[in-house]
């Protein structure tokens, strides 16, 4: 076995190959950028390397100076990770040449099969359904325009060398198709060094299911269940799980048996997955193959106990398959959650700084789930899990120059609706601050009807919030057991502000126990008995709710049982009650005596500036390019500027026909959110 492996990536999948190969006894080596010098993969690993400046074009994918690291450092074998040189063939043949271990497949099958285009060709010569598309190579945007028209719109313009969304545009017109081509080709070479791009048919109303293969270098090959992948944004996952609520049997032997099947045609040795667009009648259809470990692995790891990180280092190893296909056996059901340092309050934008709170929930191992060893029998009853894969820590900043993804929380349990719970709970307790990020839109989707009910498409999204993501408004039921906590918190905060101020002993006494609460624009009179285990909260119309907890004044993570039922409270404090966060729901929670409930109501309210004549920068980026310049008329839906943040092109758009007055900012620029770009008369 290797005594030393070094890690070609960063953040949380870096991490995750550290933790298998310190199980396994072999000694690992980081790479990093300067602006990763303080990352919590180098802290983890047992070395670390200075590779360059923060653009992964300077550092991450330079293969010099990878090769250089491996070289001094003295490593026998590297694991790309997903992403940077993951898939780059070239890369693969300098490690060959060295005669360093490849961690993961031959450089032939990279080839094939990493390449978006040449996987296309190979499927359709295999006699694989394909979507339809055009695979050769585009010159330039009037020729990515033709072919759209050729193929049909909606289109998918999608980089060669792509992955995780990265080079990925739809287009529904021709104008579409051209700035999107621009972008996709930007992106892939900014993510990959390689700017070509191929299109192909949008199918709407997808579901976006994909078969976790595992192959050695003796002929032998294995399917490891599916995923479902159905949420995505902008083409980038967002929930996965495993199983799929979607597949039957039948389908999931015919995908596993078809993905192994192409797996071995191209003589395919490691972890690497299959993925297909299912439609509503169970056809599936080729799109392409991922010839790495997939972000969402650890869903496939909890359902069937085979770490995949493992298996793949004793292949590059020239071991055999430690399971047959007989072996894998599916148990429970996993979900995972992709934290990303974004603002689901702003589209979604990438949002970067220090993270000033980072707790995670408490990982819980169900038998051998945490530690990916292989499931022997059935789970225990009332078994459930928590895992969270990660790359960050409280007081570590988030840069502008890598994917906004800070971390994967998975959850599993005997059954698809325990684990949905088991995740709700998990969010509620996750607490970030310092960031825009999207757990309340995560709380969101564990709550909606079409995700429980496993009907959603790729479409799910775009379907659902329309608008974007504004926050969730809770019903009555929920607010009032939040009404019930707070009143209950909040009488304990007055006690104990009482007791600090040196008012009467008789404390309590002085503390009243009716008061109002307004919350969600709702108002709710309340009046608290409390007692020795907690306290009862009886509302005006005769409900009576009893509160518990071990919440004391400061703490900002409320852990309650309202009539018998978890409540779980991120709390800050504000004037006159509480700032809560909840099931996707941010709260201000005003808890008042009846005469302050009385005197609110004759406040006047903020009315916030008007900036309607202005174009802000809606996240922390780089200015690419104006599309505009002073005395321009702009009409609705102009493209106006490009934002680059976290590898990502932003084309920022005209809301409303008008003249440019002013332009503050030029190409080049750094600039922070809401920065004024451009001013209108």
């Amino acid at each position: 076995m290797f005594k030393k492996i070094l890690i070609a990536n960063r953040g949380e999948i870096a991490c995750r190959v550290i933790k298998t190969a310190r199980k396994m006894g072999i000694t690992t080596v980081a790479i990093y950028s300067d602006a990763d010098a303080q990352a919590l993969h180098v802290q983890m690993a047992d070395e670390a390397v200075h590779i360059g400046p923060p653009p992964a074009n300077q550092s991450y994918i330079v293969i010099d100076k990878v090769m250089e690291a491996i070289k001094s450092s003295g490593a026998e074998a590297v694991h790309p990770g997903y992403g940077f040189l993951s898939e780059n063939s070239k890369f693969a043949e300098a490690l060959s040449a060295a005669g360093v271990a490849f961690v993961g497949p031959p450089v032939g099958a990279i080839e094939k099969m990493g390449d978006k285009i040449t996987s296309k060709k190979i499927a359709q010569e295999a006699g694989v359904s394909t979507v339809p598309g055009y695979m050769g190579l585009i010159e330039d945007a009037d020729e990515a325009v033709k072919i759209s028209n050729e193929v049909g719109y909606p289109v998918m313009l999608k980089a060669s060398a792509g992955g995780g969304g990265k080079g990925m545009r739809i287009a529904w017109n021709d104008e579409e198709a051209r700035e999107g081509f621009q972008s996709s080709k930007n992106e892939a070479t900014n993510s990959f060094g390689d700017d070509r791009i191929f299109i192909e048919k949008f199918v709407t109303q997808p579901r976006h299911i994909e078969i976790q293969v595992l192959c050695d270098s003796h002929g032998n090959g294995v399917y490891l269940g599916e995923r479902e992948c159905s949420i995505q944004r902008r083409n980038q996952k967002v929930v996965e799980e495993a199983p799929s609520p979607f597949l039957d049997e039948a389908t999931r032997k015919a995908m596993g048996e078809q993905a192994v099947a192409l797996a071995l045609a191209v003589d395919y040795a490691s972890a690497g997955t299959v993925e297909f667009i299912v439609d509503g009648d169970k056809n599936f259809y080729f799109l392409e193959m991922n010839t790495r470990l997939q972000v969402e692995h650890p869903v496939t790891e909890l359902i069937t106990g085979v770490d995949l990180v493992e298996e793949m280092i004793r292949v590059a190893n020239g071991e055999k398959l430690s399971i047959k296909q007989s072996d894998v056996k599916l148990n429970g059901w996993a979900i995972e959650n992709r934290l990303y340092a974004e603002d689901p309050y702003r589209g979604f934008l990438p949002s970067i700084g220090r993270l000033t709170r980072y707790r995670p929930p408490q990982e819980v191992a169900a038998g051998p789930l945490l530690d990916n060893s292989k499931w022997q029998d059935d789970a225990p009853s009332g078994a459930t899990a928590v895992r969270n894969d990660t790359g960050v820590y409280e007081g570590g900043e988030i840069s502008m120059y890598y994917d906004p993804m800070i971390a994967k929380l998975c959850t599993w349990a005997p059954t698809r609706a325990e684990a949905i719970e088991q995740m709700r709970v998990a969010l509620d307790s996750f607490e970030v601050e310092g960031i825009g990020h999207n757990l309340p839109f995560l709380s969101a989707v564990m709550d909606h009807p079409i995700f429980i009910n496993g009907d959603m498409t790729t479409a799910f999204i775009a379907e659902e919030y329309p608008d974007g993501f504004e926050g969730v408004e809770l019903p009555e039921g929920e607010l009032r057991r939040i009404a019930a906590a707070t009143s209950a918190m909040h009488r304990v905060a007055e006690i104990r502000r009482a007791r600090v101020s040196g008012r009467m002993d008789n404390h309590e006494r002085k503390v009243g126990s009716d008061w109002n609460v307004a919350i969600q624009g709702q108002s709710f009179d309340v009046t608290i008995e409390a007692d020795q285990d907690g306290a009862t909260v009886n509302f005006a119309d005769g409900e009576a709710l009893r509160v518990s907890g071990d919440w004391t004044p400061g703490d900002q993570l409320a852990t309650m049982t309202v009539a018998d039922a978890p409540l779980i409270l991120k709390v800050g404090k504000i004037s006159g009650g509480f700032r809560v966060r909840t099931r996707g729901a941010d709260l201000r929670v005003h808890v008042r005596t009846p005469r302050q409930a009385e005197l609110a109501l004759m406040m006047p309210e903020k009315v916030a500036p008007d900036t309607s004549k202005m174009l802000l920068c809606p996240m922390p980026g780089l200015v690419v390019k104006l599309e505009a310049a002073v005395g321009d008329e702009v009409q609705e839906g102009q493209a106006l500027c490009t934002i680059e943040a976290m590898k990502m092109e932003n084309i920022l758009r005209a809301e409303k026909k008008g003249v440019v007055s002013k332009i503050n900012a030029s190409a080049g620029d750094s600039l922070a959110v809401d920065d004024v770009i451009m001013e209108f008369e």
